[in-house]
């Protein structure tokens, strides 16, 4: 029988954010046993650092700028139709109670709008080769109520990041959407994971996609459980930078002090989040093992995209800055993948996101064959321990809206098409990026040539009536269809 695949991601992790990653301060005993046990990427990327698109761009291994979403989805989640009568009373109440504030304001008065529209993703494939395709958790890539891409068992969350105690998720009876009271999201996730596990017939592969919402903000006390907030009390996170506000990052502080206890909280409410997610992490594969199965399962777990918590400055991932940032840390994200009877260690090749599908594919011998529009490459001979046809020059690329990235193994440059400014790094003698070189005459002719490789790259692999590359996106939500498609309507917010 075909391999089963179980796909874990995370939401905002930083790949520096793993025991297994070098950091002494977060707890992630299962991830850094699955470390052990598969390989461990240290430089993987995503398409573009933030949610939505790189969610868009692992499902589909299109760029953004081809498959239309290109910064996190603001509005479209669901229908009004499918909030439940107390979602739609309380959104009315003028004194509602604050948990009900965030859903109100991507729920309200809405209209479900299917971002990804024709654009075929690698489940449907799945589905084709005999798999049944699972869903639990954020979905974040548009009209959250009807299962799709292939996925029959649907357990989908309503809007992106969620209040931890306080989600808002489908339910499979009435199919209405529910704000669930004192429900830690995690827990949610992982027991429909779990239950997902329980119900399907085994003698046919599956799919199981879980998607947490952890460590996504919001990060204070009352969004976690008692257990895991306790599991950091006194931590002084040493191994979390320490950095002003930087000069792009819009924070500011009403005194040193204020600035080193927020620090201190924002660090905090991460890691317990993160323990959160690791521990369901730990029942889903233990669960896996009690029913036999978890012998003849791929587990693939990454990131949507990274996090900065201190770094440069900054908490956040690409939009944690305006003009939005690709530093390392929002560009780089986790990633390990375990398979049975297989060679474990840690991988340093340049990998992406994209690649992830063309990957798949190859690993359950799928007959479909990737189009041109797709620029990935499968790496499964670095899972088998073979030779492997790596990307010409070595490159990976991303996107944020009007920001471009072509990375080497040598060098890091940023165009910034309406916003400016731009940026090159030495990522040899510069890892940390601290050093801009743009605007140094030597190093001109570096930054000619990157540029012409990047617009290269990207003119084959961007549809122009989907590119929003010089459209007006700060990087607060996406209401709509982009470029051409948007048919002279806004954007972005």
């Amino acid at each position: 029988m075909k391999p089963n695949i179980l796909f874990i991601m995370s939401d905002d992790q930083g790949y520096w954010s793993m025991g297994c990653a070098g950091n002494r301060d977060v707890k992630t005993p299962n991830l850094d046993m699955l470390a052990k046990n598969g390989i461990r990427f240290e430089n993987f990327f995503c398409a573009s650092p933030v949610c939505s698109p790189a969610r868009a761009s692992i499902m589909t291994g299109q760029m953004p700028s081809r498959h239309g979403i290109q910064d996190w989805i603001a509005e479209g989640h669901v229908e009004k139709s499918q909030l439940d009568d107390d979602l739609v009373r309380h959104f009315n109440e003028e004194n509602r109670e604050w948990f009900y504030d965030w859903p109100k304001n991507q729920l309200n008065e809405t209209k479900a709008t299917d971002y990804l529209g024709d654009r075929r993703c690698y489940t449907e494939d799945l589905v084709d080769a005999g798999y049944t395709c699972a869903l639990s958790g954020k979905w974040h890539i548009g009209n959250a109520g009807i299962p799709q891409k292939g996925f029959t068992y649907w357990r989908a969350l309503a809007m992106g990041g969620e209040n931890y105690m306080y989600p808002v998720t489908l339910d499979p009876v009435t199919n209405k959407f529910t704000l669930q009271r004192e429900t830690y999201v995690t827990d949610w996730i992982t027991n429909n994971a779990i239950e997902f596990l329980d119900t399907h017939n085994m003698e046919t592969p599956f799919y199981l996609q879980v998607n947490y919402t952890a460590p996504h903000a919001p990060w204070d006390e009352r969004h976690h459980k008692p257990e895991l907030w306790t599991e950091f009390e006194g931590c002084e996170f040493n191994d979390f930078p320490n950095e002003q506000p930087h000069k792009w990052s819009g924070m500011s502080f009403p005194s040193e002090e204020a600035r080193l206890a927020q620090r201190l909280t924002w660090n905090r409410g991460y890691c317990a989040s993160l323990l959160g997610m690791d521990l369901g992490i730990g029942q889903i594969i233990e669960h896996l093992k009690d029913l036999g199965v978890y012998d003849n399962t791929i587990i693939i777990f990454t990131s949507d995209n990274g996090m900065a918590m201190g770094h440069h400055g900054i908490f956040g991932k690409g939009n944690g800055t305006f003009p939005m940032n690709m530093y390392e840390t929002s560009v780089k994200v986790p990633t390990i993948i375990s398979m049975p009877d297989r060679k474990s260690g840690v991988c340093d090749s340049l990998l992406s996101h994209y690649d992830i599908m063309p990957t798949i594919l190859e690993l359950i011998d799928s007959n479909e064959k990737l189009n041109e529009s797709l620029p990935g490459k499968s790496f499964l001979p670095i899972l088998k321990d073979e030779e492997h046809d790596s990307h010409d020059m070595v490159v990976v690329h991303s996107e944020y809206g009007p920001a471009r990235m072509i990375r080497t193994k040598e060098w890091k440059y940023i165009h910034r098409y309406p916003y400016g400014e731009n940026e090159l790094y030495d990522m040899v003698n510069d890892p940390n990026e601290r050093n801009n070189l743009v605007g140094q005459k030597e190093f001109a002719v570096i930054i000619s040539d990157l540029k012409y490789k990047m617009e290269l790259w990207f003119d084959k692999y961007t549809d122009r009536e989907t590119d929003g590359r010089l459209e007006a996106n700060r990087g607060i939500g996406q209401i709509g269809p982009v470029g051409l498609r948007a048919k002279g309507e806004r954007s972005f917010r």
